[in-house]
């Protein structure tokens, strides 16, 4: 892996050491390390850095010229580290643990152009995600390619995932939407949606990506690219975070990248660090980026190297980064979702004990019909309890479309009001109000058979 790359900084480090360093020996030296650069995928952006810094610090510098290759060895590991840690770190299981608090479904949505391994590289999360013990659903959000819908149903089957698609050429953002109301109805951990493969060129593409981001409002979006695509799958990325603004990226087929530049340079050019790396074709196949594996890759082994600029860096940037998150996000949640539930939960339920039927269906149910007519939410003002309670007792399939979706929220609302009776129980309390009415007939006929006489006349 990375054999060109590594072959770029390393034919570097020993010319310097061959030359006095003077300005001009240092620009012939730096111009062949941007070509041999360029040849490995590595951006112009990226180059430009590591040309700039590598020259201030050797131009500055009094070293003996036995250390001036690993004196430049140094410099350069100092800079790409700092590229790496810039970027920071993600961890996708933090991430979902925080939502989980809130009893909501994790989205992650994955978008990248056509033959990169994204749908792969999605079946491939789900089952990392299913190893870690958390419940995922899957959505075929890629109407458009043929025989998507397919390939993603043979990964859900194998996986034995829940796969939740519709016709081709339907509205992706409504497949979706459908999928994250399944997640809430049987409440799922993640819901992982399938874009269909765009090219970045393709504005109108694009921005159906742009609709299904605002409908469904994904918390995590991962952008796939292919290792061996080259500056290609860079110009793919910089398009995409402009229209998407992803969080980061999954390299797929990195155990048969020569060059290794696509890496580095999506890293400089988003701000967004590299998820993982596609390295085969089995679904444990998906290894985490690690920034030290890369350097000892391209670099060769890092012991002896003087780094006390990154790890002074590494040692401060995850404790800036770690700290807030967990303070910002984890404090208010608790305090939002522990309040409203036993207020939901305990006022409805006392009251059909005592059996004040009219008391019941009056007074209760007018708050929250207006709320429904106003949110395009069909599920408004109803607890998830609720709706995983109504959907077990009745063993009620998850709706396809917003018509069921409403005629499903208006049924629990009913059942809400008749005091969540189980099945047959209402049918019990109409069999009673049927026995009161014959009771009463009973009694009106004796007394009318009081006021006739004998032979049935009316008594005077």
């Amino acid at each position: 892996m990375f054999d060109k790359l590594r072959n770029a900084f390393s034919n570097a480090a020993k010319s310097l050491g061959e030359k006095e360093l003077n300005d001009k020996d240092i620009e012939e030296i730096l111009y062949e390390l941007e070509i041999s650069l360029m040849e490995s995928d590595v951006a112009s952006e990226v180059i430009d850095t590591i040309k700039s810094d590598l020259k201030t610090q050797l131009l500055g510098s009094k070293v003996d010229k036995k250390e001036i290759e690993k004196f430049v060895k140094d410099r350069l590991i100092s800079n790409i580290s700092s590229l790496f840690d810039a970027a920071g770190t993600v961890d996708l299981f933090e991430l979902i643990n925080e939502k989980k608090k809130t009893v909501q479904p994790f989205l992650i949505l994955f978008v990248g152009i056509n033959g990169t391994g994204k749908t792969t590289s999605l079946a491939k999360v789900a089952y990392m995600l299913q190893q870690a013990k958390y419940s995922v659903v899957v959505a075929a959000a890629d109407t458009f390619r043929a025989g998507a819908i397919e390939q993603l149903r043979e990964h859900t089957n194998r996986l034995n995932l829940k796969l939740v698609a519709q016709n081709y050429n339907s509205d992706p953002a409504a497949v979706a939407r459908d999928a994250v109301l399944y997640a809430k109805s049987h409440k799922m951990d993640c819901v992982l949606i399938d874009t269909a493969g765009r090219m970045q060129t393709s504005k109108n593409l694009m921005e159906q990506i742009a609709k299904i981001t605002k409908v469904v409002n994904p918390d995590f979006k991962i952008f796939v690219g292919d290792s061996l695509a080259g500056n290609d799958t860079v110009n793919q990325a910089r398009e995409f975070f402009e229209h998407v603004k992803f969080n980061g990226s999954i390299l797929t087929k990195s155990d048969a990248d020569a060059r290794g530049g696509a890496a580095l340079s999506i890293v400089k050019i988003t701000s967004t660090p590299v998820l993982y790396l596609g390295v085969g074709q089995e679904y444990s196949d998906l290894k985490p980026f690690d920034k030290e594996l890369f350097l000892e890759t391209v670099f060769g082994s890092l012991s002896g190297v003087d780094r006390k600029t990154p790890k002074q860096e590494l040692v401060e940037e995850p404790i800036v980064e770690s700290k807030p998150e967990p303070i910002v996000e984890s404090k208010p949640e608790p305090i939002v979702e522990s309040k409203p539930e036993p207020i939901v939960e305990s006022k409805p339920e006392p009251i059909p004990e005592p059996k004040l039927k009219p008391v019941q269906v009056t007074k209760p149910e007018p708050k929250p019909e207006p709320k429904q007519i106003e949110s395009d939410d069909p599920f408004e003002g109803i607890a998830d309890k609720d709706i995983a309670k109504y959907s077990n007792l009745y063993d009620i399939a998850p709706p396809e479309n917003d018509d069921e979706a409403t005629k499903l929220g208006n049924a629990i609302r009913q059942w809400i009001k008749k005091g969540r009776p189980k099945p047959g129980e209402e049918k019990k309390q109409e069999s009673d109000q049927e026995i009161d009415s014959k009771h009463k007939q009973d009694k009106e006929e004796e007394k009318s058979k009081k006021k006739r006489g004998v032979f049935g006349f009316f008594k005077k």
